[in-house]
This record gives structure tokens, C-alpha cells and sequence, in this order.
């Protein structure tokens, strides 16, 4: 019996699966060499990944170049039926999933990655109904013309996914492809490989062979090749500023589309009149604190205003103290760990940088985790900085860490200049009561996805993207999958 036929499978027999293979035209195809995968929480090495070199990585390219051909014949809706099914394929298997996932990224099942399958299974089937949005107009130029226009798909498209919320960003990338007829090759996470590969052979049952594939492999070797193939259409890629950059280099030279998700510093801003207690658990879950504050849309910069600081600060403290740090796969954890240890010297960085600024105050939560089947090299407490000058490091760039810095405000206009002052521009959050001030708010915050009263993560429906240096281009939504998958063609016929 097939692995993913049985529904009583194990994680382990997962990365046994996985086991230095791609997956190309719907088959496992052993790679040259490997990459090892550790569990954050244990520092146990959980399976052998693949590392695949440029020729692995051609190999995956020519197969949906080839498949591409037939799947977009296809009637639009009968591709979406095909990836609803793919949807429900995942939510069946929706536990096996999120277990493999714990595992590899360090972060809790409860907290993240239940929450993260589901959403994941629930943007797949989103795209899924979209099928018939795929169509063009009529244009009236003139009335003995029949003149309108079309859409088409591009043709491969290279999918770059991080390890932070793999699962997410891979049904961003993936659903909206195949449904306007693209075919798409995805290059998961080195760090977290196993659940996209899962997830992406479940999707497969569903799908013609070789419409979806999934390469796993180093950014300099796998990464280099899969953007530089000049058989790839299209980019979308989310991950670091720097990575993001280069890639937009790399499309430029080749001139074919590119799709960026970077980092952000996002802002919330506490007004005098704010709820406190929403504002509070508004903090906790905005900032990411339960992803360790490895996220984008992090709200890193919080901004309370002086007659609420006191209040804020005292219930902050409370809450974030009660949070669970421990064991990613026990029930009663809320908090993880860091990805690996390069990511958690970064985040070390900026707090020293913080203890060494005159006037700074540094407030850790939360309880250490003592199992002793635990390595806690990889932990690291919710952390609130204090006492900050505008221009610090920590409050003008991005640490991906449960970092955030609190600072007063007692001027409207003054908090929104200092809310805009980065080169970022991702997600921003603003807590009032009152409707006048909102609307005056979101219209001035220089980010792409604004919330009031409220901060959640990424929703199918709901666009999503950033402005500045977070990137181009928008996601989860019908006008993502119609402007960054597909092409628009005029036709105009003239029989008389």
C-alpha cells in the first residue's frame, strides 16, 4: 500500500519517503547527493533531503515545459476541478501533514501548523472555483470588428518557497499557476522540505503528471538554475530582501515576470482610545510571537500611545508570560524554536545591539523549556525592547525573531511619519475606536495589506502583498492568479 494511501503513516516513514528524490513528472527520482534535515527542537537529524544539482533541476523544468502543452487545452474550470480535488487531498491527510511540518520547522502544532495546513488546503480550493474568472472582453472598436481579448497562461513557472510557512506560500504559488494552465516546478525549503513534498505528492494524485513538480537543493546550485532556465516563464519567490533582489536581477536580464514577498517592518499603532485588551491580544498575535516572529508581517514596531503605556506594558508582560515555551509537538505548547542556528545568531545580534544602546531596557518572557529530550540551543524567549532611538537597527530593520520594540507616541501626524520611516512597506495595523480616525489612518500608512482592529495572517480572498523594498506583486487573491499567471492577448477580426 501506498504511503499516501495509508492513513495510519508515520512522520518518520514520511522522511524515509523523501529520501534524497525529487519529485518530476509524478515520479521519485533519486538525486546525486543529499542534504540533511535536522528537528530544531532535538537537534536530531530527521532524513536525508535531495540536492539537486542544475541537471536534476533541468530535468524537472523540461518535464512541465512538456506537460504544460496539454494542460492548458484544457477547459479552465475542468483544470479547477482537478485542483479541488487536489484540496481535498490535503485536508484529508491534514494531521500527517502538520506532524512532518512540527517537526522539521520547530514550530508548535497547535499554535502554527494545524492552523497553517488548513489555511494552505483552504487556498487550493479557493483557486479551485476560480476557473471560470479566467476570461477576457469584448471591446467596442468598431461595429464591423469583432475585437476582444483573452487570457492565456505563461508556461513553466518556477515557485520558490521559504521554510517559515512553507505550506502557505506553496498553495500561493502553486493553485493560482495551474488553474490559468501554467505548469510549475517548485523549489522547496532546504531548511523544511518534507511537508511541501507531501503536500505537493498528495496535490498530485489529482493532477496530470508532470503539471506540478518539487526539487529540493541549495539556492546557489538548485535555486541558480531553476531562475536561469530559459524555459521558465515566470518567477514568484518569497524569502529574504537580498535573495529577492538578486532574482529580480536575474528575471530582468531574461525580461520575463517576477513575482517578490520580502521582509517588512511592520508598524502598529495604539491609539488613546484603542480597546486595550484586543489591542493586547492583537500585539501577541500580530507580532507572530507563537512562529517565534519568524514572519513578514510580524508587527515588530509597535506604537502606544503615552496615556496608554503603563496599562499596555503590564498586560503585555502577563500575556506574553503566559505563553507555553517547549516542545513543538506537545499539545501545551504556544512557542517553538528558531529555524537553526544562523537564524538565532541574527536574532542574538540585534539584542545586543539593543543592551548595548544607553537607556535601552530588554524584558525576556516566558519560561525556558527543561525536557530533557530537548536540545535548547534553539529556543529563545519573547523578547520586548524599550528605550530605543528611532534610527536603531532594531527598530529600522527586520530581525525574523520574537523581537519587538515598544515605543510611546503622543502626536497623530508625528506616530504615521514614524510608522512610514523605513523602506519597507508590507503590513501595517492601527487600533482605534473611532471610524474617522481609521479612515484617515489606513489612507496615510504606506503599506500594502492595513488592518484596523486586527491582525491576521493571510486569508484566501483577502490580496496580499507589500510596497517598497517588500516586494512586487500581490497574492491570495482572483486578481493575483489573473495578473501575475496569466497574459493578456488582443484579437481583432475584420471579415468584411
Amino acid at each position: 500500500m501506498s504511503l499516501l494511501t495509508r492513513m495510519d503513516a508515520t512522520p518518520e516513514q514520511v522522511f524515509d519517503h523523501y529520501r534524497q528524490v525529487n519529485l518530476i513528472d509524478a515520479s521519485r527520482q533519486p538525486t546525486g547527493a543529499a542534504l540533511a534535515v535536522q528537528n530544531p527542537a532535538t537537534g536530531a537529524i530527521l532524513g536525508q533531503a535531495a540536492a539537486s544539482d542544475a541537471a536534476e533541476t533541468d530535468a524537472a523544468v523540461r518535464s512541465a515545459r512538456i506537460a504544460q502543452r496539454a494542460w492548458a487545452t484544457l477547459p479552465a474550470r475542468s483544470r479547477g476541478k482537478q485542483v479541488a480535488a487536489a484540496a481535498r487531498a490535503i485536508a484529508d491527510r491534514a494531521e500527517l501533514i502538520a506532524q512532518v511540518l512540527a517537526r522539521e520547522t520547530g514550530k508548535a502544532i497547535r499554535t502554527e501548523c494545524r492552523g497553517e495546513v488548513a489555511v494552505a488546503a483552504d487556498i487550493v480550493e479557493f483557486y479551485g472555483g476560480l476557473g471560470s474568472e479566467l476570461k477576457g472582453q469584448t471591446v467596442p472598436y468598431h461595429p464591423r470588428m469583432l475585437t476582444m481579448t483573452s487570457r492565456e497562461p505563461l508556461g513553466v513557472v518556477a515557485a520558490i518557497v521559504p521554510w517559515n510557512v512553507p505550506l502557505v506560500l506553496f498553495a500561493l504559488k502553486v493553485a493560482p499557476a495551474l488553474v490559468a494552465g501554467n505548469s510549475v516546478v517548485v523549489k522547496s525549503s532546504e531548511e523544511a522540505p518534507f511537508a511541501t513534498f507531501l503536500m505537493a505528492e498528495l496535490m498530485m494524485q489529482h493532477l496530470p503528471a508532470g503539471v506540478l513538480n518539487v526539487i529540493n537543493g541549495t539556492g546557489a546550485v538548485c535555486g541558480e538554475a531553476l531562475t536561469g532556465n530559459p524555459d521558465v516563464a515566470k518567477i514568484t519567490f518569497t524569502g529574504s530582501e537580498a535573495v529577492g533582489e538578486h532574482i529580480n536581477r536575474v528575471a530582468a536580464g531574461r525580461i520575463i515576470p517576477v513575482s517578490l514577498e520580502l521582509g517588512g517592518k511592520s508598524p502598529m499603532i495604539v491609539c488613546a482610545d484603542a480597546d486595550l485588551d484586543k489591542a493586547i491580544a492583537g500585539a501577541v498575535s500580530g507580532m507572530r510571537f507563537t512562529r517565534q516572529g519568524q514572519s513578514c508581517t510580524a508587527a515588530s514596531r509597535i506604537y502606544v500611545h503615552d496615556s496608554l503605556m503603563a496599562p499596555f506594558m503590564e498586560e503585555l508582560k502577563q500575556a506574553l508570560d503566559r505563553l507555553v515555551i517547549g516542545d513543538p509537538l506537545d499539545e501545551a505548547t504556544d512557542v517553538g524554536t528558531i529555524i537553526n542556528a544562523r537564524q538565532l545568531a541574527s536574532i542574538q545580534k540585534y539584542i545586543a545591539l539593543a543592551e548595548a544602546t544607553e537607556g535601552a531596557r530588554i524584558l525576556r518572557f516566558g519560561q525556558m523549556p527543561s525536557s530533557p529530550h530537548l536540545a535548547p540551543d534553539l529556543f529563545l524567549q519573547p523578547t520586548i525592547l524599550t528605550g530605543l532611538p528611532e534610527d536603531h537597527p532594531c527598530v529600522m530593520e527586520e530581525i525574523f525573531g520574537p523581537v519587538a520594540v515598544v515605543q510611546g507616541w503622543s502626536d497623530f501626524d508625528a506616530v504615521v511619519a514614524r510608522a512610514n520611516s523605513t523602506h519597507y512597506g508590507l503590513a501595517a495595523s492601527l487600533w482605534t475606536r473611532s471610524l474617522s480616525t481609521a479612515l484617515d489612518g489606513t489612507a496615510r500608512l504606506d503599506a500594502g495589506y492595513v488592518q484596523v482592529n486586527q491582525n491576521l495572517t493571510i486569508q484566501p480572498n483577502v490580496s496580499y502583498g507589500g510596497f517598497g523594498r517588500s516586494g512586487q506583486g500581490k497574492e491570495a487573491s482572483l486578481e493575483a492568479m489573473l495578473e501575475h499567471f496569466t497574459r493578456l492577448k488582443t484579437i481583432v477580426m475584420n471579415f468584411d
